[in-house]
């Protein structure tokens, strides 16, 4: 079949077929060759390609890659301090004067975002100095009960007074959608980590940096609410004070700004830190 269209002449080079007046158009031997390359080029390009295409611009580079599980880091500590603070009632600690009772004993009480508990504390375990029952971390006898704001939609009373659970509701739920943010956040991290692609750094930041300013506002209303609960009785004077659960919170919604922050600087086309201080030419 290929003699119909190729013939070899006496030197053994290849020649097209005969032309109308009997002459054969030679075709030369480098020829077939560019023919036979560009044909496996071509299947190359079919299979290959795109396995050994270059890394464009938006794609990660090893220095962006440790920079980014470092600004992480940054934020999954941001996130432990979070679930920390969130889930143990050390929020604010409330004590009647140690005397007030006129008995061996104390009563004391600490509450958070879903529970409360009180403490029945002697008074002889008790500083001197301290004018008021506690503090909460003394031994003593405990009892803890979760709050009904969330259930029956009933409020707590501690000490004759009444929480007022709107506060205490809004308080949950800001801290359970600045949660949500958090874990949109580390998948758009995740997604650019194993993408290499650099633009779902930005959603990150935004989840990061909102969900540390959630925490804050949750902080604050949480404050309104105690001051809230304070002031619904006064029978028994209560001194308050906001414990080291508020300190974790405190503590993450800075760390999740600061990642959140990272984040943004590391998406950004150009370093900051070049426009801002420009290089020196070693000519000047």
């Amino acid at each position: 079949m290929w003699s119909t269209f190729f013939v070899t002449d006496e030197e053994g080079r290849t020649v097209g077929p005969a032309a109308p007046g009997g002459g054969a158009a030679p075709v030369g031997a480098p020829q077939g060759a560019g023919a036979m390359s560009s044909l496996m080029t071509g299947r190359s390009t079919f299979g290959g390609n795109k396995r050994r295409r270059t890394p464009s611009t938006g794609h990660l580079s090893e220095a962006q890659e440790g920079k980014i599980k470092l600004a992480f880091f940054v934020a999954i500590v941001g996130v432990v301090l979070t679930v920390l603070g969130m889930g143990t009632e050390f929020w604010v600690e409330l004590s009647p004067p140690k005397g007030f009772y006129n008995n061996q004993t104390c009563l004391t009480a600490h509450y958070g975002l879903w529970k409360g508990c009180t403490k029945t504390l002697w008074v002889s375990d008790i500083d001197p100095e301290r004018a008021s029952c506690g503090p909460a971390e003394l031994h003593g006898e405990s009892n803890c009960t979760y709050f009904k704001f969330f259930t029956t939609g009933e409020n707590a009373v501690m000490f004759q007074k009444t929480t007022r659970k709107n506060l205490n509701v809004a308080a949950a739920m800001l801290a359970l959608f600045s949660l949500f943010l958090m874990v949109m956040g580390a998948i758009c991290i995740t997604m650019a980590l194993s993408k290499e692609i650099v633009f779902f750094l930005k959603p990150a930041s935004v989840c990061f940096i909102l969900s540390g300013v959630l925490v804050l506002v949750t902080l604050m209303v949480f404050h309104q609410s105690v001051l809230a609960f304070l002031a619904s009785d006064h029978t028994v004077p209560l001194h308050h004070e906001l414990s080291w659960s508020v300190t974790c919170i405190g503590c993450a919604a800075g760390v999740l700004i600061v990642g959140g922050v990272l984040f943004l600087l590391l998406a950004l086309p150009y370093s900051p830190w070049r426009r801002c201080l420009p290089q020196k030419d070693s000519s000047s």
